[in-house]
């Protein structure tokens, strides 16, 4: 059987096409599947239309958010209340293509364990969002040594590569390369992004910025290796800066520099200030994970609720 785990936030409006759509998809294809939405403590009707969907079609199931826990943690809750011997993981407002599940789907039954869904085209985007997310993703694949600038979410694994996923204690869990990062016979599919058909990205400029700081500290310790560089380069401007003075003490050519030494106090105190930030940053969320608070807390759920640990 095939599950499809589908985040949503806010989508009342693509509840019921989306499950329409990738129904009739697989439906045709004489795929057996099942369809798992998670409502990430929406704030308008989409638990509404989940109920409702579920009760007009029962390979639709649902669990709620006690509140908003974020995509990662959507995520993670759909692998772990799908039933079927592979998953895939795609957006709700189904501008990844619910064709391309059937093209993930025969790849897996000819033995491949992980099918990575890889942008051909972003769609259309504002130059500034473009940009914005052009840099999101030079910088998290330089801190990850994961190539992510036509990666995404939108993915399918087999069983066995799902439960190496969830059998990983860390909270502060990035899906999208700890879905590659754990390894198993690995394939590629194409797609293009398409157009929403109804309502407006939840991504703004601000929210990826938030979210490639928190999945940066989160996967990899590359800012902290960045503090250690910055503290070499600064020692060594200083002995550099600390022989020419007294070069020039000693000639008698010493000049008054308060103007200088200003300047390097700022520069030193704000690069001190920076390093002690991101240090800050690791450590909170070290405090994070010791807690051992649960990811995400289930409010309801709808369905048959047919998850592995049940059909085993």
């Amino acid at each position: 059987m095939l599950s499809v785990v589908l985040p949503a936030y806010n989508e009342e409006k693509m509840i019921q096409k989306a499950a329409g759509t990738i129904g009739g998809i697989l439906q045709k294809e004489a795929i057996d599947y099942e369809i798992i939405f998670v409502d990430d403590g929406s704030k308008d009707g989409t638990w509404q239309q989940i109920e409702q969907t579920q009760k007009e079609d029962q390979h639709v199931n649902g669990v709620r958010f006690s509140r908003n826990f974020g995509k990662e943690s959507a995520m993670m809750a759909g692998l772990e209340n799908a039933g079927g011997d592979c998953v895939v993981v795609m957006d709700c407002d189904l501008q990844h293509p619910p064709e391309t599940i059937v093209e993930m789907y025969r790849l897996w039954q000819q033995g491949y364990e992980v099918v990575e869904g890889v942008k051909r085209t972003r769609g259309k985007e504002n130059v500034f969002h473009k940009l914005s997310a052009g840099l999101f993703y030079k910088l998290i694949s330089k801190a990850v040594k994961i190539d992510m600038s036509r990666a995404s979410d939108f993915k399918l694994m087999d069983r066995r590569a799902v439960e190496a996923l969830l059998a990983m204690p860390e909270r502060n869990a990035f899906f999208r390369a700890l879905s590659s990062w754990i390894g198993f016979r690995t394939t590629s599919v194409e797609f293009d992004v398409q157009e929403r058909e109804i309502g407006e990205s939840k991504w703004s400029t601000k929210s990826l910025i938030r979210y490639a700081i928190s999945n940066i500290v989160s996967f990899s310790s590359a800012p902290m290796t960045l503090v250690t560089i910055t503290g070499i380069l600064g020692f060594l401007f200083a002995v550099i800066l600390g022989i020419q003075t007294l070069v020039n003490y000693f000639s008698g050519h010493a000049v008054e520099g308060f103007t200088t030494v200003i300047l390097i106090i700022l520069i030193m105190g704000s690069l001190i200030l920076m390093g002690l930030g991101v240090i800050g940053y690791y450590i909170a969320k070290i405090y994070e994970e010791v807690k051992c608070r649960p990811r995400y807390i289930v409010s309801r759920k709808v369905g048959a609720g047919m998850t592995w640990e049940k059909r085993r």
